[in-house]
């Protein structure tokens, strides 16, 4: 059961789709995009360590009190 040219004729239209949509491309430099996204990423959760050991030391100071 052969098909003829008919997945070569639909390859070529998908490809032609793909390419007018702009489906499939990459900016350019966006492994610097992604570097600094995760040096974001980091920052943010840093500082959200930072605020959870505050909070926990005074959590910690307010129970040795009692």
């Amino acid at each position: 059961m052969t098909r003829g040219n008919q997945r070569e004729e639909a390859r070529k239209r998908n490809l032609k789709k793909a390419e007018k949509s702009g489906a499939g491309k990459k900016t350019e430099g966006s492994a610097s995009n992604l570097k600094n996204k995760m040096e974001s990423d980091a920052e943010i959760m840093r500082q959200k360590q930072a605020k959870a050991a505050l909070k926990k030391a005074e959590a910690d100071a307010a129970a040795a009190k009692k």
